[in-house]
């Protein structure tokens, strides 16, 4: 079974390591992360997509800044899990 995980993200470089870490350590390991980047203009951005270069099972999605929920949304349609 295959859980996916959605993260708006939006200008949290400081708690962005922090929280992927955790995801990505779960004992879990059949989970998608999915990192949704809602127009941050800090390095957020670039963070995920190095996350996403470096761990399968991590999807960087960016989009223009809508808010939390269409960030969600937008998650739900990358979801596999």
């Amino acid at each position: 079974m295959k859980v996916s995980i959605i993260v708006p993200v939006y200008n949290v470089e400081d708690y962005l390591d922090e929280c992927v870490n955790s995801l990505i350590n779960q004992t879990m390991r059949e989970i998608q992360i999915i990192l949704v980047d809602d127009g941050s203009s800090d390095r957020s951005g670039k963070m995920i997509d190095d996350y996403a270069a470096s761990d399968n099972r991590v999807v960087a999605v960016h989009k223009e800044n809508g808010g939390q929920s269409s960030a969600r949304n937008l998650g739900l349609m990358h979801a596999s899990g």
